[in-house]
């Protein structure tokens, strides 16, 4: 097994509209571990030339901290290449970039993460839980958690991070749709004059996301405030770099905490003893966090480009070749965890994947964990805990394990003390 003829397909994101393909990552794990995948034509976009499908843990650790090997910046970070006119565009944003110019921009960033900025969000963050749950909560019958809690929750947080006005809050929202909704039916596509979707990435596609990060940052030079924007305006970065920061930082810090939380409740109502012992208080938060961040990350897979010919699990790749890593096939990878997929809140230690790894590990991983670990004591305290009222609703991409609609119904018994 090795070429794209016979063996699971894990590119097609309809497959993961019904959940993680758990079954075809096993086979691959267990028989070809680093496999060719066909690239074809779905959904509008075109075919293209192919991968190699990582699927190990520690393949994937290798390829996620060998950036002189595998490349972010060669062909950038998704799957389906780029036109190449957009590349140098692409280019910019340090998501798509290599050591050392990578770290140059992350180092001149990183302080607007600062620890103490992002505890001081935490009042402000379990309010919100707090206000949401309640309202959603109030009738004690079936919500979907998802329209009324989730997505406003990680919304509202990241634009309180960003100090951004109130009354802009639902560009940010329309922006993410389109970047990372655009392989799902739910989203129709932008065509072009020839009636080929255009890349939600494209210059054309985000000049108004742009023009607004340059809008904003002229307002936070002159009213600067404790807020991430404030510190990227004044920190010496060039128009483009700021614009593509601020395009991270939206797409990003939106959505991974607003898939991963109702990942994570849909995770505690499939396993209802776990959910107990969580909410008895007989686990950790922090580390039933990582658990639920395990078994259900926010991002599926990233890609890279290969800058030599190289090896890896026995498969010759040459200088060029298309390399992705699934996210979710390692963290159940059973040569790392026992019994992976088996929910064990108190799973220590638990080396997950889920903010990636090597020089582009997750930058704001801290403000992400602070959000789950505040939204699901909230829940704790809202209810007696949480049931399935149907079935979930997905997104329909092999990028964003997203969570379209969550009906839960809250059980009435009495809720754990607040934390």
């Amino acid at each position: 097994m090795g070429d794209a003829s016979d063996v699971p397909d894990v590119f097609d994101p309809r497959i993961y509209a019904a959940g993680i393909p758990h079954d075809r990552f096993r086979v691959l794990r267990d028989r070809a571990p680093v496999a060719r995948q066909e690239e074809s034509e779905v959904l509008g976009w075109p075919a293209g030339p192919g991968f190699w499908a990582v699927t190990r843990h520690a393949d994937v650790v290798r390829v996620l901290k060998d950036s002189e090997s595998y490349s972010s910046h060669l062909g950038a970070t998704q799957i389906r290449d780029p036109d190449p006119a957009d590349l140098p565009f692409i280019r910019r944003m340090m998501l798509n970039q290599d050591p050392p110019d990578h770290g140059r921009l992350r180092r001149l960033v990183s302080r607007a993460f600062t620890p103490g900025r992002i505890e001081r969000f935490a009042g402000t963050a379990r309010d919100r839980a707090r206000e949401l749950l309640g309202a959603a909560f109030a009738d004690g019958g079936e919500v979907d958690l998802v329209r009324a809690v989730t997505d406003d929750y990680a919304l509202l947080n990241l634009t309180d991070l960003l100090g951004i006005p109130a009354s802009d809050r639902g560009l940010l929202h329309t922006w993410t749709e389109r970047v990372i909704a655009y392989q799902d039916p739910d989203e129709p596509p932008v065509l072009d004059a020839g009636g080929r979707p255009v890349n939600p990435r494209s210059p054309a596609m985000l000049a108004g996301m742009f023009g607004y990060a340059q809008e904003l940052a002229a307002y936070k030079r002159a009213h600067p405030a404790d807020d991430v924007m404030s510190v990227l305006a004044a920190s010496g970065l060039a128009d483009a770099e700021l614009e593509m920061f601020f395009f991270l930082l939206t797409v990003a810090g939106n959505d991974t905490v607003r898939s991963a939380a109702p990942g994570g409740i849909l995770a505690l109502a499939e396993h209802p003893s776990e959910q107990r012992r969580l909410w008895n208080g007989e686990v950790a938060m922090d580390t039933a966090v990582d658990e639920l961040l395990r078994v259900h990350p926010p991002v599926l897979s990233f890609r890279r480009t290969a800058a030599r010919d190289t090896e890896l699990a026995g498969q010759k790749i040459r200088e060029g070749d298309k390399v992705v890593v699934f996210h979710a096939s390692a963290n159940h990878d059973e040569r790392v965890f026992a019994d992976p997929h088996r929910l064990d809140l108190g799973r220590t230690p638990n080396p997950h994947v889920s903010f990636g790894d090597g020089p582009h590990v997750c930058l704001g991983a801290h403000f992400a964990r602070l959000q789950l670990r505040v939204f699901y004591e909230e829940a704790r305290a809202a209810c007696g805990g949480l049931t399935l009222a149907g079935p979930p609703r997905r997104l329909v991409s092999n990028f964003i394990n997203g969570i379209k609609s969550l009906p839960v119904r809250p059980l009435p018994e009495p809720s754990a003390p607040r934390s």
